[in-house]
């Protein structure tokens, strides 16, 4: 009986394991045919409910592709070809419009269809290896699963497809698939002169990104500085909060500190105020006639009717939006690095004074260190998010001051900000969905550099 049994396990892990193309390979002609008619095999063995639910879903795909699905890949390939046009109705003696094809819903539907597709493909390769695993069975003289018994293995062994399905499915509709629709507008000229069903857009390769790359364009002339303003933004976002935060957790964790809980009350209290509350009120602060200004006339550091130009000069609006974000910012990592400042052990501060060490070698060697190793995952996420980091310049300098030098940009513009405006204000799709990419491989290509390249990668037992 053991070793029916240890037969048996052996017989349920190989089938377990073989796909759809090994299945249609190694199937008998039930099997096979079972990739055209779903749930075949399984019908003709006694599976009679799992065999018709696929089947089902086979002739639901074909009743979508008769009706919907055939034309929607047409209209895919040419984003429409009836425009909307104005007639004269002679009986009612007014104009009409006629309907025209509408090019985004061209470019949705067939990217659905596209996916339900391969959707069934791949359903087609679990037909064939529902098919295979029953003949197995079969043969190895095993008793056939009833639908009870599908239903049963839900909760037990296949208890991962059945916690999977909801999440899987949601981010399939609601993340690929919005995702590939946006790639695509990269491809197209989808912009404020080509609104549907008006006039509809089509698809034009990589004009977009050559646009966007060419020398001396009107383009290129406000990605390149709009870009290194936002690489330089990231770098100083991140690595000021963070080494500001950590000195702050270091000065309010030391033995001689007082009052510890007090101070770190204040700080966290900067937190809990909404932060559109705070950028809005550093923004009124700093203004040209805000009480920063109002102050350094009324004590004579300028004249009555001048004013520093916080946000209305380029060089000096950047410098006071990193100010800000310090400000903003710090809060956040000192709680982050206070918990971990706390896990250092007291042992090798007590080896270091012993060899002599001051607290600024102390510092460097041990601190910083270690401190690097935990949080350079949090490092990597900071400089994502403040690349990414839209409130801070839109509420502070709304991407200003403007500068006729760049399309529709401000010279403090993130290039998420920048997207904003071209999407929002000027309607040009296509070129946000084209920086949208840009952001997109510059952050995978940073962060998996960076990642690999620090000790939290490469020597992952360095501090246990």
């Amino acid at each position: 009986m053991a070793r029916r049994k240890g037969k048996r396990s052996n017989i349920n892990t190989s089938l377990r394991d073989i796909g759809g193309i090994a299945s249609f390979i190694q199937g008998n002609g039930i099997t096979k045919l079972s990739a055209l008619v779903f749930g075949l095999g399984n019908l003709l063995r006694k599976q009679i409910i799992r065999g018709l639910l696929m089947f089902f879903l086979e002739i639901v795909y074909i009743y979508y592709m008769i009706t919907v699905g055939f034309n929607s890949i047409a209209d895919f390939i040419t984003l429409g070809t009836s425009i909307q046009a104005e007639t004269f109705n002679e009986a009612k003696q007014i104009y009409e419009y006629v309907p025209g094809d509408n090019s985004m819903l061209c470019l949705l539907y067939g990217v659905v269809t596209i996916f339900l597709t391969l959707g069934f493909a791949l359903f087609a390769m679990t037909s064939v290896r529902s098919a295979y695993v029953t003949q197995k069975k079969i043969e190895y003289g095993e008793a056939i699963p009833s639908f009870k018994d599908d239903l049963a293995s839900l909760k037990e062994q296949n208890l991962h497809k059945s916690l999977l399905f909801l999440p899987v499915s949601g981010v399939l509709c609601f993340t690929i698939v919005p995702l590939i629709f946006m790639i695509l507008i990269a491809f197209t000229n989808y912009d404020k002169n080509h609104q549907t069903p008006g006039n509809l857009f089509d698809w034009v390769g990589f004009k977009n990104f050559s646009a966007m790359f060419a020398q001396n364009g009107s383009l290129s002339n406000t990605f390149w500085p709009v870009l290194n303003w936002t690489i330089i933004w990231a770098v100083f976002a991140t690595f000021s909060c963070y080494i500001f935060g950590m000195l702050l957790a270091i000065v309010i964790n030391r033995e001689g500190t007082r009052y510890k809980k007090f101070w770190r009350f204040i700080f966290i209290m900067s937190i809990a105020v909404p932060q559109f509350v705070s950028l809005l009120t550093m923004r009124t602060i700093f203004n040209t006639n805000g009480p920063v200004n109002a102050m350094l006339r009324n004590i004579g550091i300028i004249g009555p009717t001048e004013a520093i130009p916080f946000f209305t000069d380029s060089t000096l609006a950047k410098i006071t939006i990193i100010c800000i974000n310090v400000w903003i910012g710090v809060p956040f990592s000192m709680l982050t690095t206070t918990g971990i400042l706390q896990n250092i052990p007291k042992d090798l501060y007590e080896a270091a004074k012993v060899d002599g060490a001051n607290a600024i070698v102390a510092f460097f060697k041990i601190t910083l260190p270690y401190m690097l190793f935990i949080t350079t995952p949090y490092l990597i996420t900071s400089f994502v998010g403040n690349i990414n980091n839209f409130n801070v310049i839109f509420l502070l300098s709304g991407g200003g001051p403007e500068s006729l030098e760049y399309y529709y940009a401000g010279k403090t513009d993130l290039l998420v900000t920048w997207l904003y405006k071209l999407t929002i204000t000027n309607k040009d799709y296509n070129l946000g969905a084209v920086i949208g990419i840009v952001v997109f491989i510059i952050l995978a290509i940073l962060s998996l550099l960076t990642y690999r390249h620090t000790g939290s990668y490469k020597d992952e037992e360095a501090f246990q």
